[in-house]
């Protein structure tokens, strides 16, 4: 039986729009939310890691949350996590009052702290609020994995932690994961190209960056392999594979290539801020040839 949905099957990591001079462009982010949704998003995570969440200020992000709440009528997921658990809990217990329906907690990054900590670290969030979390594993960003006994605790003693974004790159760990955790939470895939074997082993969708354009082709994916069309969905993975490698590059990193291929397709949303420099030239030829070769 597939756990519950909180907040949808197929969802974006959204960017965070700024201006020419690097402020916050709330207008921008209303367009980009309302485009997200049109083309199949049933969800948005706002100011998490590829929204830059490092460099929003506490103010910018209850603006940027409340400005997308009111544009959309999906579940908007807040990006409440970081390094500093107080400041997390923080912002997490103010979160609702910004419109957001969920809170996504990242594990704690550089510090690298003992599980103890980790585990520490996310019950404090929950604590903070009655909102539903999604805890996100990325320990090659972190430093630090977050161990399966801990994850196995968390989710089947913190009734608010209803949702794990897996960008662990460990397919048989999910497997286990999912046998063993049960129907108390819904796996989410954090990293777009591995949705297909995560879906295979319990996953129930995906919290993307290529879903800023492929969001229709996700769909896609998903409906194979709920119908047990292995054959279609296996095409639909193939077909996005350029995307996938896009936003895969070490000179243009996950939010610059977005960003890129928003400009690129007519979506404008500026530049990152530093220390995410603008796209590397030749960058939005080499968008619109993955734009051209999905669409053909």
């Amino acid at each position: 039986m597939r756990p519950a949905l909180p907040f949808g099957r197929v969802m974006s990591a959204m960017v965070t729009p700024f201006d020419a001079a690097g402020r916050l462009d709330l207008d921008a982010a209303r367009a980009l939310a309302r485009h997200l949704v049109a083309i199949g998003n049933e969800g948005l995570v706002v100011g998490g890691t590829t929204g830059e969440s490092t460099t929003l200020a506490d103010g910018e992000l209850a603006d940027l949350v409340r400005a997308v709440s009111e544009a959309v009528a999906v579940p908007v997921v807040a990006g409440t996590g970081d390094a500093d658990t107080a400041h997390s809990v923080e912002r997490t217990r103010q979160a609702r009052g910004w419109g957001a329906a969920g809170v996504l907690a990242v594990a704690p990054y550089y510090s690298r702290p003992p599980q103890a900590g980790i585990e520490a670290h996310f019950r404090a969030i929950a604590a903070a609020s009655d909102l539903p979390v999604m805890l996100y594993d990325v320990p090659r960003r972190t430093g630090r994995r977050v161990a399966h006994e801990v994850l196995l605790r968390l989710f089947r003693e913190v009734p608010n932690l209803v949702a794990f974004k897996d960008a662990t790159g460990d397919i048989p760990a999910a497997a286990a994961l999912v046998a063993e955790a049960g129907a108390h939470f819904a796996l989410y895939s954090g990293d777009d190209a591995a949705t297909l074997p995560l879906l295979a082993v319990g996953a129930v969708g995906v919290v993307g960056t290529t879903t800023h354009w492929t969001a229709p082709w996700f769909t896609r994916l998903l409906e194979a392999v709920d119908r047990g069309d292995l054959a279609a969905a296996r095409a639909v993975h193939a077909h996005l594979l350029p995307s996938f490698r896009f936003v895969d590059g070490d000179d243009c990193v996950f939010a610059m290539a977005v960003k890129a291929m928003l400009a690129a397709t007519g979506h404008p949303v500026g530049n990152c801020r530093l220390p995410l420099p603008p796209a590397p030239p030749g960058t939005r030829e080499r968008a619109l040839a993955v734009w051209q070769a999905l669409n053909d």
